[in-house]
């Protein structure tokens, strides 16, 4: 029997993700973020970066006003509103690409949906804020539930796991039954295994060499590894020549067929990647 077409249904938007990998370029609204932190502070250069990222090739836009990164400080709400909000809503005038919000905030989500954004990006898993999910269900938006151990300010200090992948996957487990039942549609659903997030680097390789094991959910996964630390532990290299590296681990992600959504600072390099490996995947012999 043939496997039915795996989609996302984001609002009025719904991704076939059967095809190949979405690729979700970053845009990030803050001072501090750990890769381009005030490089597009400023509304009119996130806006224009923005579109930069689309005319480059990318499926979704992912717009964040206050960094995750290890030991990052939160932002208040109208700090964090006065950052996004203009940036979606000019967005949301000028191209049709979808727009997902990144942030803990149900404020912040429900206003930047009202703006155009589809999707809800939560590092907490709609853990964080109690009115989220309440968000979520009454826009429709789709959304990105990702596994954090601990938060920003705490996740790095000591994470443990006796395993990685299985404690991960109990998270999602948890996370799909209760958002099922507080009126989130299964296939608004898509999991982020968190990398970089209360993991040490065995925990990431870990997580990376079994990524086939969240495919048991039948849900999309998106993977986020652009320019991260991990990548700089094993490589040596700086932030800004971390590209390869990041590549390298999208490539080997793609290849298991386990990943659906990949979040990257370097939208063109990706969609050539991906489209090699649409080129080379049909002429498998086995």
């Amino acid at each position: 029997m043939a496997t039915p077409p795996l989609r996302w249904r984001c609002r009025r938007h719904t991704f076939d993700l059967s095809a190949r990998p979405l690729v979700m370029g970053i845009v990030n609204v803050t001072p501090d973020s750990f890769s381009d932190g005030g490089k597009f502070f400023d509304p009119t250069a996130a806006v224009d970066h923005a579109l930069k990222l689309v005319a480059d090739g990318t499926d979704i836009l992912d717009v964040g006003g206050e960094s995750t990164r290890p030991g990052a400080a939160s932002v208040p709400l109208d700090e964090e509103l006065r950052r996004v909000v203009p940036v979606v809503t000019e967005l949301a005038k000028r191209t049709a690409v979808p727009i997902s919000v990144d942030t803990m905030k149900a404020e912040v989500a429900r206003r930047c949906l009202d703006a155009g954004a589809h999707v809800i990006n939560d590092v907490t898993g709609l853990r964080g804020d109690p009115d989220m999910v309440r968000v979520a269900v009454e826009s429709g938006a789709g959304v990105i539930v990702m596994h954090m151990k601990g938060n920003p300010q705490t996740m790095q200090l000591d994470p443990n796991y006796a395993d990685v992948v299985g404690e991960v996957g109990a998270f999602f487990d948890e996370r799909i039954a209760a958002l099922t039942q507080f009126g989130i549609p299964r296939d608004s659903i898509c999991l982020d295994p968190g990398i970089g997030f209360g993991k040490k680097l065995d925990h990431t390789l870990t997580q990376l060499a079994n990524l086939g094991a969240y495919s048991r959910f039948g849900l999309p996964v998106c993977l986020g590894v652009s320019r991260k630390g991990f990548l700089g532990q094993i490589t040596g290299r700086e932030r800004p020549e971390r590209m390869p590296a990041s590549l390298a681990v999208a490539c080997f992600a793609v290849a298991q067929g386990a990943v659906h959504v990949l979040r990257v600072h370097d939208v063109a390099p990706t969609r050539d990647a991906v489209k090699m490996w649409e080129a080379i995947q049909p002429h498998r012999l086995h």
